[in-house]
């Protein structure tokens, strides 16, 4: 199989010298998204401060100068510059071959993660043998939970259920709502079927059996097919309710053609290498649904994107609210770095999630902004929950002081 492979030794010993063994590998695949890329290494390396760890970035030859801005501020990463873009499931492949952790993660860089995901990712491991891989609570933008956190394996009927908009109808149905597994409580831990390649936790012992990524999917896709193939050779998927934000999509240009055309190749894909064996009867009508669900997906992201487009990203973003979580100081700080591009903070002057509630009904800010050096990651994403409960539920919107750089879904605000 092109994706099998063979570990390599663990490494770090010379002779006679014990080896030493290394806990986690982390690895990232970048294009082209340097500052988001920056805060995702920021929050691993909080959480990973009492881990032996490391973590490799493969670069899928970027235009924007990732690796020249990153290597200086991130020391202690190994960065693999590629010549071309080899693809999602290939650079992951080259980061896992050069890897030695007894654990793997793979983690977009559009993504923060706690101080607390990637401990509690492995004291589960460690208490549950029978599972060879696991997912996490992944929150939106927004702090709404992401459906994507746990899905079915996309066979003809879940396919045809999600396609046929009955798994929206029927979202607690244990047949017609299985791709997103709704009927799960996504407070508790389960088993599920699909990881998502956002965050994919896996022992290296999986990938010895299953093998790697299939690097047939340029991108998407290759996360159902590997957790298929783990499920195949009796291995657990499972879902852990601790939390992680991704932004989903910043790292692939969701509101690009190339997108839509990429994710609905990687389900022609799957389904050919997995079900192809059906016939005509049941491809001719899956296919025919591919193709018109990815026309419709192209039209509407062109619709809900067109003004931003025309307008620009910075004055689409002058357009957007801003209120700040947290001291008189630190406010003060962002105003000042935000007035920079001629934008207002306010400040959500309070002290208890009730007033945070009603200063939010009463702003109804578009983002709510944090100081990512004073506040805690995991406190962050619980404030955004929190808030994500609200009528009009702010983005999530992260402040640098020591850059003076403030970090949006769609815009990144760095003066000089």
């Amino acid at each position: 199989m092109p994706f099998g492979w063979s570990p390599p030794p663990l490494g770090g010993a010379g002779e006679g010298q014990p080896f030493f063994i290394m806990q986690l590998s982390i690895i990232i695949v970048n294009f082209n998204v340097k500052h988001f890329l920056h805060q995702c290494l920021l929050s691993v390396e909080r959480a990973s401060a009492n881990i032996d760890a490391e973590v490799i970035v493969v670069d899928n030859c970027s235009q924007d100068g990732s690796i020249e801005y990153l290597q200086p501020l991130h020391p202690h990463v190994t960065f693999i510059r590629n010549s071309q873009n080899f693809g999602f499931a290939k650079a992951n492949n080259m980061g896992i071959r050069r890897s030695t952790g007894t654990y793997v993660l793979l983690l977009n860089p559009d993504t923060i993660i706690t101080e607390r995901t990637l401990t509690d990712c492995i004291s589960f491991m460690e208490t549950h043998p029978e599972a060879g891989g696991a997912g996490v609570k992944m929150l939106n933008r927004n702090g709404t939970f992401a459906l994507e956190s746990r899905r079915g394996i996309p066979t003809p009927l879940v396919a045809f259920c999600k396609m046929s908009g009955l798994s929206t109808l029927f979202p607690r149905s244990r047949v017609f709502g299985r791709y997103y597994m709704q009927y799960l409580d996504k407070e508790q831990e389960n088993s599920i079927e699909i990881i998502s390649g956002a965050f994919m936790f896996l022992r290296r012992s999986t990938l010895q059996q299953s093998g790697l990524l299939d690097e047939d999917f340029f991108m998407y896709g290759e996360d159902i097919d590997l957790s298929y193939r783990m499920l195949q050779t009796g291995q657990q998927n499972c879902y852990i309710p601790t939390p992680i934000l991704h932004y989903k999509g910043e790292s692939t240009q969701k509101n690009s053609y190339r997108y839509v055309h990429n994710f609905y190749k990687a389900m022609l894909i799957f389904f050919r290498k997995h079900y192809g064996h059906l016939g005509m009867l049941y491809a001719l009508p899956i296919k025919c649904a591919i193709f018109l669900k990815g026309f419709m997906a192209y039209a509407h992201l062109k619709l809900i994107r067109s003004r931003q487009d025309v307008k620009g990203d910075l004055d689409y973003m002058k357009e957007r609210s801003f209120a700040f979580c947290g001291s008189e100081e630190d406010w003060r700080q962002a105003q000042a770095a935000m007035s920079h591009f001629s934008i207002s903070v306010k400040h959500l002057n309070t002290t208890t999630q009730h007033e945070l509630m009603s200063q939010l009904q009463a702003l109804r800010p578009d983002y709510i902004l944090f100081n990512a050096e004073a506040d805690s990651y995991a406190i962050m994403l619980q404030q955004l929950q929190f808030t994500s409960t609200a009528a009009h539920a702010p983005l999530l919107a992260t402040f640098y002081p020591s850059s003076k750089m403030v970090i949006t879904d769609s815009y990144v605000f760095e003066q000089g």
